[in-house]
C-alpha cells in the first residue's frame, strides 16, 4: 500500500469504559436461561458502535428470546440512559405494552441508571444484568450485532448518520426480523416463528 500511495479508511478502534464494580443489587436473574417458552417472557438489550458521519454512533437493540426477534432499536450519537430508553419504548409499544417481562441486559451504566430503572419499573418489568465483563451472559445480543456487522454493514461504515439509521432499519426490521433463518428457530426467520407458535395455538 505504501508503494502504491494507498492510504487505508478504516475507522480506529473504539475503546469501551468497561464497569469497575458488580451490581448486587440486579442480579444475573435470566443466568444463561436462553430458551423462552413464549413471546415476551424475556427481552435481552445491548449498545453496540457504528461508524457514521465520520464518528462513532452508538446502536441499542432489544430482542425478544422467544423467537430472537428484534422488537426495538435507537441509534444515537452519543451512548446515554435516552438511547436505552428509546429503545425499550420501541419495544414496549411494539409488543402490545406486555407486563412482567424479564428485562435482561450487561451491566453498561446505561442500563443501571435511575431514569432508565424508572422505566422499567412503570413498565413492570424484572431487571437482570449480566455478570461483569461476561459477554457470554448476554450470548443472543453479541450474536445479533456480529450478524449485523459481518453480514451488512460495509466495512468503511456509513457517510452520514441518516444513511446508517435507514440502512440498518432495513436489516433490523425486515431482513433480520423477516428473511433471516436462524438455527434457533429450526431455520425459518423470527417472525415465521412467532406465526408459526400463533397457528398452534389458535391465536391469529
Amino acid at each position: 500500500m505504501k508503494e502504491l500511495g494507498l492510504i487505508c479508511k478504516q475507522p480506529g478502534a473504539h475503546a469501551y469504559r468497561a464497569a469497575t464494580s458488580e451490581r448486587p443489587d440486579i442480579p444475573n436473574r435470566l443466568n444463561r436461561n436462553f430458551d423462552v417458552e413464549a413471546p415476551n417472557r424475556v427481552w435481552c438489550s445491548d449498545i453496540t458502535y457504528i461508524w457514521a458521519g465520520n464518528r462513532w454512533c452508538y446502536l441499542a437493540a432489544v430482542i425478544d428470546l422467544y423467537s430472537r426477534r428484534l422488537v426495538g432499536w435507537a441509534l444515537s450519537k452519543a451512548a446515554d440512559s435516552e438511547l436505552v430508553i428509546n429503545a425499550l419504548n420501541m419495544a414496549w409499544e411494539a409488543r402490545g405494552r406486555p407486563a412482567g417481562v424479564l428485562f435482561h441486559s450487561d451491566q453498561g451504566s446505561q442500563y443501571g441508571s435511575h431514569k432508565f430503572r424508572q422505566y422499567l419499573w412503570r413498565y413492570r418489568m424484572t431487571q437482570s444484568m449480566s455478570r461483569r465483563g461476561n459477554c457470554w451472559d448476554n450470548a443472543p445480543m453479541e450474536r445479533l450485532f456480529r450478524s449485523l456487522k459481518s453480514e451488512w454493514i460495509p466495512s468503511t461504515g456509513y457517510a452520514t448518520f441518516s444513511e446508517a439509521v435507514r440502512d440498518i432499519s432495513r436489516y433490523l426490521m425486515d431482513y433480520y426480523n423477516r428473511r433471516r433463518p436462524h438455527q434457533h428457530n429450526g431455520g425459518v426467520s423470527p417472525v415465521h416463528a412467532e406465526s408459526r407458535l400463533n397457528l398452534l395455538s389458535g391465536i391469529s
